[in-house]
C-alpha cells in the first residue's frame, strides 16, 4: 500500500469512528416482502484457542459473486473480526426448504486434517443478518441456555460429523413508520430512500428483530445433486433432527450443503431486538460488589478524616507558625512523622520516569472513564461492532494533552519551578506507555501471524497506527506539555532541608506493606473483573457499563484513600522516601489481577490448548495489567502531591 493509499485509509478511519456511534434500535430498516436478505459471515472463534480464523480457509461454499470485505472500522480489525459475504440468502418473509447450496470438491488430505482439528478445536460458525448475530438456544438441565453462533461439526466415537444443513428461523414486526424521508441501515444494512406521497411508500414491510439457527448434520445423496445448481431445492426431503448427526467427514470425499429459512412475526420491537444478546446477568452480584467497595470506602473515610483533620492539619499549622529558634526547641519533643516536615517533600529517585509513568496514567484513566461513560449512554452498543475499541483508540491520542501537561507540571514541582527538561518529559511520556504496548502487542502479533489467524493486525494498518501515534498522539502530548511548562507549579506547604535526614531501621520491610495495600482495590473490583474477563475470552457480550463506571470511581477512591493512609504510616515511622511508595501502594492492585488472571486460566479456561494460546493469554493478561498499574497508581501520585 503507498502512502498515498495509508493516509486516504487513515482519514477513512477516522471519520468512520466519529460517525459510527450506534444507539440501539435508532435506525431500523425496511425490508419489504420478497426483498432479498443477504447473510454474512464473521471470523471462527473458540474459547479453546482463542485465535480467530477466516470462515473460508474451511472448505465451505462460496457465493456466486464471489467472497468480498465488508466495510471495516479500526476496532473490528483490531478485535480480529473479518466480516464477509456468504452464499446465504433469504427473501423477505418467504419460508424456504430443501435449498441445496453447493457440493464441496472432495476432501484433500490438508482439508480434512485442518476440519477435523477445528473441530477438536470448538470451532464455532457467526452468521449475521441485518447486523444481528446467530443465536442458537440448547436446553440442558431445564434451563434454556443461550449461544452465538453454531459449532462446526462434532466428535462421536472417533468419527467427525460436519453440520451441513441450516435451519434457520428470522423474526420479523412489521413496520409500523411507512412515510419516513429517509431510513438508515446499520452494520451491513444499505440506505433506502422512500418517498413522502408516492405509492410505493405504502408498500408494507418488515423488520428483522431475530436471527436463530439450528444446525443438523444430515446425509445427501451426492448423486442427486451432481446437476443441480445454487438455490435449487434438493430433490427429496431433508429431515432436521438437532440430537442426531450422521454426515460423517470423510477423505476423498465431497461435502453437501443445504438450508432452509421460516420467518415468524414477533411481538419484539425494533429497539428490544438485541435484548437477548444484551440480558444482564447476576444483577444482584453487581450489586453486592458496589456494596461492599462502599463498606471499604467508609471504613478508609474514616481513618482519613480522623488522621488529616484532627492530627495532621492542626499539627503541620501550628510549626509552620513557629520561628526556626521555637521550632528547634519543638523538635526536642517531635517524634513520628513532624521529626521529616522538611524532607517529605525532597525528590525522588528517577523523577523523571515518576513523572512520564504519572503523566500516561493520566491518559490511561481518562480514556477508561470517558470510553466506559460514552458506553454507558448507549454511544458504544456491541450493535456496532469495533465501536468501542475505536473509542478507546481515540480518546486515548485527544488524551495525550493531559499525559503531557500533568508529567511537565509534576516535573516542574518536583524540580521547584525549573523548566529544564520538559520537552524531554513530553517526549518520553508520548512515547513510553505505548512503546510497552507496542512492544507486547508486536511479539504477540508475531505468534498470530504463524498461526495464521485473522487476530493477527495486518501490516498496514501497523503503519496506519504507527501514523496515528506519531502524528496525533505525540503532537498532542508535546502541546500539552507546554501548557504545563506555562502553568504554575504547585508550591510545597513546608521548606525542604538541605541535608537529607537518616531514615531509621524498619522492623520490616516497607515494600511489604505497599504490596499488601493493593488488596483493597482489589476487593473493590474482582468481582466485575469476572464478568469483563468473561466476555474478553467467554465470547460473552458485555454490556453493564452502568456497573462498571460506577466501579471504576469507587476504585480511585479506594486507591486515593490507601495512598493516604499508607503515605501517613510511612512518615510516622520516619520514612520520607514516600514518592514512588505512593505510586505502588495502589498499582500494586495490578499483581492481584494478574495472579487472578493466572487463576482464571487454571480453573475457567481449562479447555484453553497449545503453548500458543497460552502465550496469547498472558501476553494479553500482562498488557492489561501494566495498564491498570499506570492508571491506579497515578490516583495516588497526584492526590499526595496535591
Amino acid at each position: 500500500m503507498g502512502n498515498f493509499g495509508i493516509w486516504v485509509l487513515t482519514i477513512c478511519l477516522i471519520f468512520q469512528s466519529g460517525f459510527g456511534f450506534y444507539l440501539p434500535g435508532s435506525y431500523p430498516l425496511k425490508h419489504v416482502v420478497g426483498n432479498y436478505l443477504s447473510v454474512k459471515v464473521n471470523s471462527l472463534t473458540s474459547i479453546d484457542t482463542e485465535m480467530p480464523f477466516s470462515y473460508y480457509s474451511l472448505p465451505f461454499c462460496k457465493p456466486v459473486e464471489g467472497v468480498k470485505d465488508s466495510a471495516e472500522n479500526l476496532g473490528e480489525l483490531l478485535m480480529g473480526d473479518r466480516i464477509e459475504n456468504s452464499p446465504y440468502r433469504f427473501k423477505m418473509h418467504t419460508n424456504e426448504t430443501e435449498i441445496f447450496l453447493c457440493q464441496t470438491n472432495k476432501l484433500s488430505s490438508d482439508d480434512f486434517k485442518l476440519l477435523t482439528k477445528r473441530i477438536d478445536e470448538m470451532y464455532q460458525v457467526n452468521l449475521i443478518l441485518d447486523n444481528l448475530p446467530a443465536i442458537r438456544y440448547t436446553r440442558k438441565e431445564g434451563f434454556m441456555l443461550r449461544w452465538t453462533g453454531y459449532p462446526i461439526g462434532v466428535k462421536i466415537k472417533d468419527v467427525y460429523y460436519v453440520f451441513n444443513h441450516l435451519k434457520f428461523k428470522v423474526l420479523v414486526h412489521k413496520y409500523e413508520e411507512t412515510n419516513v424521508a429517509r431510513v438508515m441501515g446499520t452494520g451491513d444494512a444499505v440506505e433506502g430512500f422512500p418517498s413522502v406521497g408516492n405509492k410505493g411508500s405504502d408498500v408494507p414491510g418488515y423488520m428483522v428483530v431475530g436471527f436463530e439457527v439450528i444446525p443438523c448434520s444430515v446425509m445427501h445423496n451426492g448423486d442427486l445433486v451432481k446437476n443441480l445448481k445454487m438455490y435449487e431445492k434438493y430433490p427429496s426431503p431433508i429431515k432436521c433432527e438437532p440430537t442426531t448427526v450422521s454426515m460423517p467427514i470423510k477423505e476423498g470425499e465431497p461435502i453437501v450443503f443445504t438450508y432452509e429459512v421460516t420467518f415468524e412475526e414477533s411481538d419484539i420491537k425494533w429497539p428490544s431486538r438485541w435484548d437477548a444478546y444484551l440480558k444482564m446477568e447476576g444483577a444482584k452480584v453487581h450489586w453486592f460488589s458496589i456494596l461492599n467497595s462502599l463498606m471499604v470506602i467508609t471504613f478508609l473515610a474514616g481513618i482519613v478524616l480522623v488522621i488529616f483533620l484532627r492530627t495532621v492539619r492542626r499539627d503541620l499549622t501550628r510549626y509552620e507558625e513557629l520561628d526556626k529558634e521555637a521550632q528547634a526547641l519543638v523538635n526536642e519533643e517531635l517524634s513520628g512523622w513532624k521529626l521529616v516536615v522538611g524532607d517529605v517533600f525532597r525528590a525522588p529517585s528517577n523523577p523523571a520516569l515518576l513523572c512520564i509513568m504519572v503523566g500516561d496514567g493520566v491518559q490511561i484513566l481518562g480514556m477508561a472513564i470517558v470510553t466506559i461513560l460514552f458506553a454507558a449512554l448507549g454511544f458504544m452498543s456491541p450493535a456496532s461492532r469495533g465501536t468501542l475499541i475505536t473509542g478507546m483508540l481515540f480518546s486515548y491520542m485527544i488524551l495525550g494533552i493531559a499525559a503531557g501537561y500533568v508529567a511537565v507540571r509534576l516535573w516542574r514541582t518536583i524540580g521547584f519551578g525549573d523548566h529544564k527538561g520538559w520537552v524531554s518529559v513530553a517526549w518520553k511520556a508520548a512515547c513510553f506507555f505505548p512503546g510497552i504496548a507496542f512492544f507486547i502487542l508486536t511479539i504477540l502479533n508475531f505468534l498470530l501471524w504463524g498461526s495464521h489467524s485473522t487476530g493477527a493486525i495486518p501490516f498496514s494498518l501497523f503503519v496506519i497506527l504507527l501514523l496515528l501515534w506519531f502524528c496525533i498522539s505525540v503532537p498532542l502530548t508535546l502541546v500539552g506539555g507546554y501548557f504545563g511548562a506555562k502553568a504554575p507549579h504547585i508550591e510545597y506547604p513546608v521548606r525542604t532541608n538541605q541535608i537529607p535526614r537518616e531514615i531509621p531501621a524498619q522492623k520490616y520491610p516497607s515494600w511489604l506493606l505497599v504490596l499488601g495495600a493493593g488488596t483493597l482495590p482489589f476487593g473493590t473490583l474482582f468481582i466485575e473483573l469476572f464478568f469483563i474477563m468473561s466476555s474478553i475470552w467467554m465470547g460473552r457480550v458485555y454490556y453493564v457499563f452502568g456497573f462498571l463506571f460506577i466501579v471504576v470511581v469507587l476504585l480511585v477512591v479506594v486507591c486515593a484513600e490507601v495512598s493516604l493512609v499508607l503515605t501517613y504510616m510511612h512518615l510516622c515511622v520516619e520514612d520520607w522516601k514516600w514518592w514512588w511508595k505512593s505510586f505502588f501502594a495502589s498499582g500494586s492492585v495490578a499483581i492481584y489481577i494478574f495472579l487472578y488472571s493466572i487463576n482464571y486460566l487454571m480453573f475457567d479456561l481449562k479447555s484453553l490448548s497449545g503453548p500458543v494460546s497460552a502465550t496469547l493469554y498472558l501476553g494479553y493478561s500482562l498488557f492489561m495489567v501494566l495498564t491498570i498499574m499506570f492508571a491506579t497508581g497515578t490516583v495516588c501520585t497526584q492526590k499526595m502531591a496535591h
